[in-house]
């Protein structure tokens, strides 16, 4: 096996849980909104040999790699070169109204992280470009928003996506740093990072890392109409059908619990209204009433999934109305 076999570069998160989830044993057309190398892919046309995938992906390099992995399932498997936000308009094109289950692993893929050309880690010593594009064809890096947004935006930036409570000294030091040349590689910024925070020596958890993370998700709109996606992956389902999304930072994890509570039926409104106005409608059950978390199996084998937490709903007949 070589060495840019998508085998050795990606272990799936959560594979047997997702499986279950999706009720991959009954057949049918599955959707995996973000398939990276095709891990939870492969174990669907794994499961059954009537089982079909779509898989969306942003990252071109990644869907070649893929098909290193799928391609023994012919045309049972199909990749598509675009943002998972893009499934309602690309399945209806394709006059497909309704799909027995959808997977959506949120997460960066093991490949991203390990390619030091693609500027997601600042575990490289060689100069890393700050990249960090899921989708290399998008015109902006993250070194463009280090470089260009002024010293308050990019505060606000860390502090929001980050949750960086260093974020202000960070952002100067940013600022400082660029006066003199351009920060134009990863270790750049993480030494950047390291100064502003006063932390040297050895560390649990790299103190450049709430700033990367902050990045990264403003490079590529991350959270953006997450629950859009929501809404538009329920509206595919067939009765019966169960979305799965597993999410590995607190922000977009709320914002997925929020969209399916939604979605169940739970009214979303202010407290201080005396009547429902959000117009929810109980358009499916919660499968899971708290988040399921890998086992330390799984963890032992795959540290990377410490964060992993995994979000099922099952699509119910349509109802009028609940408020």
């Amino acid at each position: 096996m070589s060495l840019t076999s998508p085998h050795n570069l990606h272990l799936p998160v959560m594979l047997d849980e997702s499986l279950e989830a999706l009720n991959v044993t009954a057949g049918g057309l599955f959707i995996d909104a973000t398939f990276g190398l095709g891990g939870h892919s492969e174990g669907i046309l794994e499961a059954a040999p009537q089982n079909r995938v779509i898989g969306f992906d942003r990252d071109a390099e990644a869907i070649a790699l893929a098909y290193q992995r799928l391609n023994r399932f012919g045309e049972r498997f199909e990749a598509i070169h675009t943002d998972y936000r893009q499934i309602k308009k690309v399945l209806l094109e394709k006059g497909i109204g309704a799909v027995q289950g959808i997977i959506a692993d949120l997460g960066v893929s093991s490949y991203q992280f390990d390619t030091p050309e693609r500027g997601f880690s600042f575990r490289f010593t060689e100069d890393s470009p700050l990249d960090m594009r899921m989708d290399r064809t998008e015109p902006d890096t993250a070194a463009d928003f280090v470089n260009s947004l002024s010293e308050a935006e990019l505060a606000d930036l860390i502090f929001a996506y980050g949750e960086e409570r260093a974020a202000r000294r960070i952002a100067h030091r940013i600022v400082q740093a660029r006066a003199k040349a351009p920060l134009t590689t990863t270790k750049q910024l993480a030494d950047v990072v390291v100064a502003a925070i006063h932390q040297k020596g050895h560390w649990k958890i790299h103190p450049a890392t709430k700033t990367f993370q902050a990045l990264r998700i403003a490079v590529n709109h991350e959270l953006e109409e997450l629950p859009q996606f929501v809404a538009d992956a329920i509206d595919l389902l067939e009765v019966g059908g169960r979305l799965v999304v597993i999410t590995f930072h607190s922000l977009e994890d709320r914002l997925i619990k929020q969209a399916l509570k939604f979605q169940s039926g739970h009214c979303v409104c202010p407290p201080q209204l005396p009547d429902c106005r959000c117009g929810t409608a109980r358009r499916v059950e919660l499968l899971t009433s708290k988040p399921a978390q890998p086992r330390e199996s799984e963890l032992l084998a795959n540290p990377r999934a410490r964060s992993a937490k995994l979000r099922v709903c099952q699509k119910l007949q349509p109802v009028t109305r609940t408020c």
